[in-house]
């Protein structure tokens, strides 16, 4: 779920980037992606995982403080 939400991330950005669509994106897949390595029963991907996807979830919540503040 990392990469799938780096990939995203890469395809969607922009100087005219729709970033509703982009947090609407990253956001259920970071949540996947914790949820997935919190599961996982090898403890160390478990800990990278949910290491690796809540950077993701902390960048999109700038992402939406950006939105908010920026109108």
């Amino acid at each position: 779920m990392f990469l799938a939400s780096i990939c995203s991330f890469f395809i969607l950005r922009g100087p005219n980037a729709n970033l509703t669509l982009i947090v609407a994106i990253l956001a259920p897949l970071s949540l996947l992606g914790i949820i997935f390595a919190i599961a996982s029963k090898n403890w160390l991907f478990g800990i990278v995982g949910t290491a690796l996807n809540g950077v993701i979830l902390v960048v999109v919540y700038f992402l939406l403080l950006a939105k908010g503040i920026g109108g």
